[in-house]
């Protein structure tokens, strides 16, 4: 197995808890805060936090441009609850994210900060479904309510879809980083060991 670096996009939100999994991981972590260091990782995750703060900083770091090169290049990129947003092709109401996946969400459509919930949820990676269910924690979570034809569909809760990957694009409505569960996490350093191999 290659040696890889994961980035963590440190500019707001729950960044730490992500470092913190990784660490656990054993998985070496740089915390992202200009466009520059993206060129010494292997992998990005886009936290949760508020998503229009985190895209505020991101056009006055410069980091758009980069992020699409970075896309480009077959580099995955995890984004959680406002990572989720800013990824996304098309927020209700709010015009588009990024555009790395094909996928319309809504903000906080689970409810509010105080309407912050749990749930235990089955996971299916690579048609292996994980019959060890994974507590999903959500706060002010996002909702996706259309998904492109090429996006599949990892997990999902009464029919709404809450975990979901195109090509070099893993998406999550909750937060997988606030809970001791690491499979999530442990999936995408896979992504991230497929993509050098393939290199």
């Amino acid at each position: 197995m290659n040696k890889i670096n994961v980035g963590v996009l440190a500019l707001q939100g729950d960044f730490k808890e992500h470092i913190k999994m990784l660490k656990d991981l054993n998985v070496p972590v740089i915390e992202i805060r200009s466009p520059k260091q993206l060129e010494e990782i292997d992998g990005l995750i886009i936290p949760g936090g508020e998503s229009t703060t985190i895209n505020k900083l991101m056009n006055k770091y410069g980091f758009k441009e980069r992020l699409k090169d970075f896309r480009r290049s077959g580099k995955p990129i995890f984004g959680t609850c406002a990572g989720l947003i800013i990824l996304a092709s098309e927020v209700s109401g709010k015009g588009s994210g990024l555009g790395f996946i094909d996928m319309k969400v809504k903000r906080n459509a689970y409810g509010r900060q105080i309407d912050s919930f749990e749930e235990m949820v089955s996971i299916n990676f690579d048609h292996k479904p994980d019959r060890n269910g994974f507590k999903s924690v959500f706060i002010r979570a996002p909702k996706i309510v259309y998904t492109g034809k090429n996006v599949k569909v990892l997990s999902s809760l009464n029919d709404e879809i809450l975990l979901a990957r195109e090509k070099n694009i893993l998406v999550c409505a909750f937060h997988p980083e606030l809970t001791d569960d690491t499979r999530i996490h442990k999936y995408f350093i896979e992504m991230i060991n497929k993509n050098l191999e393939e290199k």
